[in-house]
């Protein structure tokens, strides 16, 4: 099958860890490459942000990256995207039509916008994923959201136009209705987990600290990283890591990193706080497994790759009971659940979950079995593919004539 992934900021290519540049990369590298090793022929087709890009990019075997023309040749934040989309949709089309794939699969709302825009006309069916609902970070963001005015009403048309939607999570399917998706044309498939290098055996870093509580991912408002600092005051003696944002030397010109080294030094933990700024995804492995337990508690969470990492590695985790995690932690069997923005309940479960070791153990192996069995690359790229082939079927049936008689 020829595959042709839309994603408009999201290139596997980038540097994981800037301001729009996190899971949806890794999710759309990484499931790009599991298609390929199931057969596949897979594109990504991304914004050309540089000028020296080149036209195309071999990532791995049966894999390249293309670098369409939309807009100016630079990083322009996502949020402001919008209008260069119907340029990336008039690219998508011109090449559509000397090269149409056998499904294209859009990755965030903008590029469904320009791959349904681009698609239209032909009998190329368009996946949909989401990966973030603009109702969702509207709701938890309020003023603050960046996004622009008419990412609501345009993802309300995607849900409602798109072949098929892939969300990565339950809760992810609530809103879909709310925007007027077709039930039948919605399919849970989570994100997934390099389990070959996400593990529990191998190295650790090392650590001097009695105990050791790491949070990691971007460093933005929403990821609750202020919670974990307020709680730290109520766990005596434990140190807190915090990997993510921009490189170490960057740190100090980044405002997050600014505003959580200032409430620590106001909570009087900073002595006890870390903020290790960008780690590399392939030395996460090692730091996650020099952890006592994982935290992550975000005010709102679409699906929560870090958690599922932290899980494959057989750390215990505390998440927040929110979104993608209700789904990816069952409480009380492979991590623990505690409301959003309540320091005071993720101390108290810290210091509990700190004082038992065995209960430590128990869970990190049953979040690290769990995350073996249902978020390898391997299990989504079938189910992904499931999901393409049910769209092929559809388009290949041949259509019924009513009896005139």
């Amino acid at each position: 099958m020829k595959i042709d992934m839309v994603s408009e900021h999201a290139s596997p290519l980038a540097r994981v860890g800037g301001p729009d540049a996190g899971g949806q990369n890794v999710h759309v590298a990484a499931l790009a490459v599991a298609l390929a090793r199931r057969g596949h022929d897979v594109a990504v087709l991304t914004r050309r942000d540089d000028v020296d890009q080149p036209e195309t990019v071999t990532f791995a075997p049966g894999v390249t990256v293309e670098h369409v023309p939309a807009g100016p040749p630079r990083r322009v934040p996502k949020d402001r995207l919008l209008a260069h989309m119907d340029e990336f949709a008039a690219s998508l089309k011109l090449r559509w039509l000397s090269r149409p794939p056998d499904v294209v699969h859009a990755h965030f709302w903008m590029s469904g916008l320009a791959a349904l825009d681009g698609a239209r006309g032909g009998e190329i069916p368009v996946v949909q994923t989401f990966h973030a609902l603009g109702s969702v970070k509207r709701r938890y963001q309020k003023g603050a959201d960046t996004s622009p005015a008419s990412r609501i009403r345009l993802e309300g048309q995607i849900a409602r136009q798109a072949d098929a939607i892939i969300a990565t999570c339950t809760d992810e399917v609530i809103e879909l209705r709310e925007y007027g998706a077709p039930p039948g044309q919605v399919f849970v498939v989570p994100c997934g987990v390099d389990t070959a290098c996400f593990r529990p055996d191998g190295p650790s870093e090392e650590r001097a600290g009695p105990f050791r509580i790491l949070t990691f991912g971007r460093l933005v408002p929403r990821k609750g990283v202020d919670t974990v600092i307020e709680a730290l005051c109520g766990v005596p003696g434990a140190e807190l890591v915090v990997a993510g944002g921009p490189d170490r030397k960057s740190l100090h010109r980044d405002p997050e990193a600014r505003r959580l080294t200032r409430l620590a030094r106001q909570r009087g933990v900073a002595d006890r706080v870390s903020l290790l700024g960008r780690v590399a995804h392939e030395d996460l492995p090692s730091l996650i497994r020099s952890a006592d337990v994982a935290v992550s508690v975000p005010w709102y969470e679409p699906f929560g790759i870090a958690p599922v990492e932290a899980m494959a590695c057989g750390v215990p985790v505390i998440v927040s009971a929110v979104g993608g995690h209700l789904d990816t932690v069952t409480d009380g069997v492979t991590g623990l659940h505690v409301p959003a923005r309540r320091p005071d309940a993720l101390a108290a479960l810290l210091c509990r979950l700190l004082a038992d070791p065995g209960r430590r153990r128990s869970l990190g192996a049953a979040a690290a079995e769990h995350v073996r069995d249902r978020y390898t690359w391997a299990r989504v790229a079938a189910d992904t593919e499931a999901v393409y082939e049910r769209l092929a079927a559809v388009a290949s049936r041949p259509a019924v004539v009513a009896d005139s008689a």
